[in-house]
Formats: C-alpha cells, structure tokens, sequence
C-alpha cells in the first residue's frame, strides 16, 4: 500500500475562481465501501458529473474499477499531491477515515480545487475551522456530503414541522442501530469511528434543522459489551437540551437489529419517520393529528446522485452550498461535546452558535435507484 500523503502547511491566500465547464471532474479519494456502494452508481445519472479520476492504496480495486467506470486516472496516495496539480480534477469526493479528512481536504481546497466531503466533517472543531479557511482562501466550493438535505422524505418533515400543523415542537427522539462486524476498521479506532460519530451524526443534524435551533447543553451515557472488541461504548444515549424549552433524546447502537426512525411531538401531533435514515429505501411519513394516523410512502431515490448533482450545479453556477462548512462545525461541537460527557460523566454546556442558512424545500432531488453494484475488495460494516 503507498504510503499517505502529508499535509502541506501553505500560507493562506485568496485565489481566484476557477472557471470549470459541464460535467464537472471528480476525483473519488478512497475506494471503500460507501464509494462503491453508493457514490460511483449515481454519477452517471447525475447528468452534470463525471468521475476522471480514482485515489486507493489497493492496485487491483483501482484496475477493476477504472475499468467498470472508465476512470481515465488512477493513484496511490503517495501521487495524491501529483493529482492535485495535474489539471485532471475540478472536484473531489472525500470519503476516508473521519481523521484523514483534514489531511487530504486541505490541500485540495488551498488550490481552488472544490471538496464534496464525507461526513463527519472531521474529529475536531479546529479541523472544521482550518477546512472552512481553506476554502475561503482557495476559492473553493467544500460541501458536506448529507445526503438526506436533498431527500423528498427529510425536506417533507421539514416543511411539515414549518408550517405549525404538528404545533409547537415540544421534543425529538430517535434510535439508529446497526450490527457492525469487528472486523470492519470502525470497530478500533475508537470514539471517532464509533456510533456517536458515524451514526449520530444523523439524529444531531435532523434536530438541529427540525427545531431550526443549536442545542445548547449535552448529556451522554454509554455502555460497552464485554463480549465485543470494540475500543468504545457500542450502546450510547445522548440528551440535547435547547434555549427555547425543548429536548432532543437519541441512541445510537454498533451491536443491535438494523432500526433507523425518528419522531417529532408536538402539541397538535406528531410525525415518525421509520425508516428515516438509511439510503436505497423510500423512506415512511407516519402523521398522527387528532388522533387519526395516515402513513405515507415516499419513492426511493439516489441521494448520492442527488446530492453530488446539487454539488456540482453550486460549482458551475457558483452558489454556495447549503450544507457547506458551518452545517459540518455544526454537527461536530455536538459530537465533541458528546466524547466530554461521556468522558466526564457529566453535561457538557455548548457557546453560542448561530447557523446562517437551513435547508429549503427547493434542494430536493429525484434521481431514480440505481441498481446494487458488485463490491470488489469492501464490505459494508455488518460483513467486515
């Protein structure tokens, strides 16, 4: 395997735009399960989109690949600087480790070359804060990779929520779990890699934009089963308390039955979405007003297809992504303040944080499924 590449320390600046031309160029920086599964089948029905080159430390995925996408470039990341100066790329879609995101982000964003980046968006405020820098000096679009913003089902809630028939919002709650093997590389990497981080990313980011608030207090706690090598609690419950007298409550699991829901309660009623989370899918409504339920099934769509065809519309037509650096800061002072409560034992108060944009009804995309592709050398996290 090459060896990765080293971040370069550069003084920052601002670069002018680059002019970038219809379909846009993307290189796919690690070749793992989520980019095979999932990002690679929807760029061609993106319509606006092409992928010319492919990063990966593993030769024979990269042949296999190239060949089945007619990938015109392929590197290791020992040539990841070489890439980046080869004028082959306009974009990159960023899906490694969430502690290799800084590393490979920064470069790419100091050049003017725009990032679609895989969430979490790192480990750490500050890597959040030095990749919305280099962006700003770059020039660069960096768009956090949150596919639901673009999701019928997602957007739909959110509209719902606005529009005051469930009332006012009283309080969320939500339970996402998975089985993850251990021998899949989230099961040692501790917290980062864990639950709060991979999975909880997902109830934070659905409150957040459901209240249109940042919660202002924290409260975790985690267990671990003895029977598991995982290096981190596998079972975590988090509590997220707002200014405005509303609560938040979620657990996220890497040793239960596959569950992804979440529900909303108001004063006039409520609204479950079950399954809420997951891709491939079409996603449930369950609304309950005046004590009457009526359930509504969405289409499934391609969310990564949608989302990397809104990424690329904001680069040709420079729009500024909504869910950009800010929505990824966001999310990750909640999850670091979630490792101190759980570190602590105790709530965690949040400082002031006030997000400038929310998502609008107007993002919503419609690419049809595309089918399962073959996975060649990755697996998704139950199967290693």
């Amino acid at each position: 395997m090459s060896t990765p590449f080293h971040e370069a320390e550069r003084e920052p600046q601002v670069a002018p735009p680059r002019t970038v031309q219809s379909p846009v160029r993307y290189a796919v920086v690690g070749a793992g399960w989520i980019s095979q599964a999932a990002f690679l089948p929807g760029v061609a029905q993106s319509g606006n989109s092409v992928v010319t080159a492919l990063v990966t430390g593993d030769s024979a995925k990269a042949t296999a690949l190239a060949r089945r996408y007619g990938i015109k470039h392929v590197h290791g990341y020992a040539d990841y600087e070489q890439l980046l100066s080869a004028g082959e790329v306009d974009a990159i879609y960023l899906a490694l480790p969430n502690d290799m995101h800084r590393q490979y982000a920064l470069p790419a964003l100091q050049r003017g070359i725009h990032v679609l980046l895989e969430k979490p968006m790192a480990t750490s405020e500050a890597d959040c804060e030095a990749m919305i820098d280099a962006a700003r000096s770059g020039n660069a679009k960096l768009m956090i990779a949150y596919r639901l913003h673009f999701e019928p089902a997602t957007l739909a809630a959110i509209e719902l929520v606005r529009s005051g028939k469930l009332g006012r919002i009283r309080a969320f709650s939500a339970m996402f779990s998975q089985s993850v093997a251990p021998s899949n590389h989230r099961a040692s990497h501790g917290y980062w890699a864990g639950p709060v981080s991979d999975m909880g990313v997902y109830p934070i980011n659905a409150v957040r934009n459901l209240f249109g608030e940042e919660p202002v207090e924290v409260s975790a706690c985690g267990v671990r089963d003895p029977d598991l090598p995982f290096n981190f609690d596998d079972t975590v419950s988090v509590t997220l308390r707002f200014a405005d007298h509303r609560i938040a409550q979620f657990v996220v699991c890497y040793s239960g039955a596959n569950i992804d829901q979440y529900r909303i309660l108001g004063t006039k009623g409520d609204l479950e979405v079950s399954p809420g989370f997951t891709f491939g899918v079409g996603l449930r409504h369950h609304l309950t007003l005046d004590g009457s339920t009526q359930e509504q099934v969405f289409e499934s769509t391609d969310q990564f297809g949608g989302e990397l065809q809104y990424f690329s519309d904001c680069i040709l037509n420079n729009r500024e992504p909504e869910p950009n650096g800010e929505e990824g800061l966001a999310d990750v002072r909640v999850l670091a303040a979630i490792e101190r409560a759980l570190e602590s034992g105790q709530p965690q108060n949040l400082g002031p944080f006030q997000r400038q944009r929310r998502m609008e009804a107007s993002q919503v995309r419609k690419l049809p499924p595309v089918p399962a592709p073959e996975l060649v050398d990755a697996a998704e996290p139950s199967k290693g």
